[in-house]
Formats: C-alpha cells, structure tokens, sequence
C-alpha cells in the first residue's frame, strides 16, 4: 500500500534528497495521518459515548490529538521545504525539529490527562462509571488496533526514506497508541463478561504510561539533536576514506560536523601536510578532498591546512619522546599541531592532546601529568598544550 500510494502521489520519488520531493513525502504522510487518525477518533468517541467507557473516550482524544500532529508535520514540511534566504542563509529545515519537539508536548499533555483522570476514579475521588460494552464497540477497537499497526509502518517506512525525526515520530506514536487500544480492547472484553467496571480505570493509567513514555523519548531525541550532536561513526568514517586517498594528507584532527536540518550538513576539519611542499599543489588537493566530501557525502566541507615539518631530526625525536612518555604514564591519547620552539636555556613543545569526554581526568590533570612527567626525564623541555574535547 505505500509503494502504491508513494508512485500515485509523488513524481520522482526517488530523489529523496531533492527538497520538493521530500516535501511531497511529508505531506503525503501528513494527509493519510489526518484522514485515519480523524475516522477513527470518530468512532471511537460514538463507541465510547454508548459504552460510557473512559479509557474508549480517552483513546479517541488521543486519536484527535493525532490528527492534530499530523497537521502540525503538514506546516512544517511546508515550512521547512523554503529555500535559505538573508536571515537564515543555512535553510529552514530545522523547523520540521521544532515540531518533533510540538508534537512530542502533545502526546505528554495527553497521556498526563489520562493518567490523572483514571488515577482520580481508581483511588475515589473520579466517578466510577458504569460502562455497556457491546459487540460493534469491540469491532471497532479490533479495526483501530490494525489501523494504527499499518499506519506506524506506513510513518515509519517514509521517515527512514527520507530520514524525518518528525515522521519517525509520529510512527513511535502510532504503535505505542496501537497497543495502548489492545489494552482498551481486553478491559472492555473483561467488562462486556465481567462487569468489573474499575478495570476500566486501571486500564486508563496502563495506557498512559506508555504514552508518556513515548512522548519523554521523542523530546529528548529532539532535545539533543538541537542541542547539537557529535557526528556518527559513520559519518567520521566515511570522511576519513576519502581523506586517506590524498597520501599527501598526513593526518586529521578537530573534525566537527554541524547539522542544519535533514540532508543539509556542514564539516570542517584540519589537515596535516608536509610544509616543504609546494603550496599551491597542496591547495589544489585540498580543494579535491572538499569537493569530493560535497559530491559523495552531501556534506559542505571546509579544510583547513596545517604544514607541518617532517624530516627534521629534532623535531621528530622530540615527538617521539614525548609519545613514549605519555604511554608510560598511561596517557595513550592523540595529538596534533606538534611545533617545537628551540631556545638557548630550554626548549617549548606545543601541541595539542585529544582528551575524550569520558575520560576520567579533567583537562587540567592531563595538563599536570603531561608537564610532569616530560620535566622529570628532561629539565629543559617545557610543554605548552592546549587540550581539545572530544
């Protein structure tokens, strides 16, 4: 069903990283969300009103709160699919994040409104009301359950094409409402053949939690994406391949990667090179690296280059040194932009050291540890370092 209404509804489907392409992917999802959600909120408030049940009643707001989501990804896609312009010349496309974070909200303010409404009726304070359930009401929470199970694979397809945190959203939220429906189907099945009606509270507070807990983790993914994330390993390796097809690339270091919105990412990073060479040649490589980096990864890359020397003698055994002292001491950690300024009474070592965010040292006890242990082998060699997180 969603190849077929993907090939109807959406030309050159595809091209996923073309932006009206996406855009149409949202609003496809966004409309097939509105329709469903809207139909059954319907009959799930005429069931729920016959029956008198709460947690029916409870589950068909919830169905209407989604259909007001869907509405909500509907504008966003909107939004998000404008081009950049003076004010925000990096695009609009963090705005479909804000609506994760909208959306998220929503589901919070809907599981805690049941959760209080069934926890009053369970402990005495709520009216316990007496519930009828018939065999139509079963009928249409068994098509809900299926309804919801299809539209979460349908969210959930269309957000790993597109790579939407607000889709992907709308699909935790769909099969966490899927079986919050299974567990009003069972209350009102033991209710219709019990008529123990306080299970119908119970079941209240059962089906809250879930959609509490549904709308928690939605908000803190999209509380650490604005926030700003480190890139993924794959995206640090895939960077890495290409630079390790220029040879004359000695290493890299303080690679940081910025992410503006789905497919629109930023990277810079430092390149090592070998200062004896000819400038010129190593510009025009390092145009190829970043020019490959754009047409492979889709990712805008700024290198800067750092020369380097390679083959002097002091120099190199200095570095060498200096490694071997920190293995001894237990600090195997990188490090980078080596120089070595050599004066009449000492000599300066300045580079830089990447010391990992769980690294059980703070910054300036690796500084201390470093300077130490370098003085105690030689008096005359300071370290000048600047460490680098992450």
């Amino acid at each position: 069903m969603t190849n077929l209404l993907t090939r109807i509804f959406i030309k050159n489907r595809d091209n996923v990283s073309d932006a009206t392409v996406r855009k149409n992917y949202g609003t496809l999802s966004s409309i097939v969300g509105i329709i469903i959600n809207f139909i059954l909120a319907a009959f799930k408030i005429l069931a729920g009103i016959h029956s008198g049940s709460v947690a029916i009643i409870a589950d068909a707001f919830n169905n209407l709160s989604d259909s007001g989501t869907s509405v909500i990804t509907l504008i966003s896609f909107k939004l998000s699919s404008k081009p950049a312009d003076k004010e925000h010349p990096y695009g609009h496309a963090r705005l479909e994040y804000i609506a994760s974070m909208v959306v998220s909200f929503i589901i919070l303010l809907v599981g805690a409104e049941l959760l209080i409404d069934s926890g009053k009726t369970l402990i005495g304070i709520g009216e316990v009301k007496s519930t009828e359930i018939s065999t139509v009401t079963i009928v249409i929470l068994a098509c809900s359950i299926f309804l919801k199970l299809w539209l979460g694979l349908f969210y959930r397809r269309i957000a790993k094409t597109i790579d939407s945190t607000v889709i992907m959203a709308a699909a935790t939220d769909s099969f966490s409402d899927s079986f919050s429906t299974i567990a009003v189907l069972i209350s009102s099945i033991i209710i219709k053949y019990t008529g123990w009606q306080i299970v119908d509270a119970i079941v209240g507070i059962g089906v809250s939690v879930p959609i509490i807990i549904a709308g928690l983790k939605i908000l803190n993914e999209t509380k650490d994406i604005l926030l700003g994330e480190g890139p993924v390993d794959e995206t640090v390796d895939a960077i890495e391949k290409i630079i390790a097809d220029f040879p004359d690339i000695i290493g890299i270091h303080d690679l940081m990667v910025h992410n503006y919105g789905p497919n629109k990412f930023v990277a810079s990073l430092h390149a090592e090179v070998d200062g004896k060479k000819d400038i010129y040649y190593l510009h025009d490589m390092i145009d190829n690296a970043e020019r490959r980096i754009s047409e492979e990864l889709d990712i805008i890359c700024t290198i800067h280059m750092d020369p380097i020397v390679t083959d002097d003698e002091n120099v190199n055994e200095l570095k060498a040194f200096l490694i071997q002292t920190m293995k001894e001491c237990d600090l195997e950690l990188p490090i980078h932009d080596f120089r070595v300024v050599i004066g009449q009474t000492h000599t300066n070592m300045i580079f830089d050291v990447v010391l990992p965010f769980d690294h059980p040292l703070t910054e300036s006890e690796v500084n201390e540890k470093i300077c130490n242990a370098v003085r105690e082998k030689r008096e005359n060699c300071y370290c000048v370092i600047v460490v680098d997180r992450g």
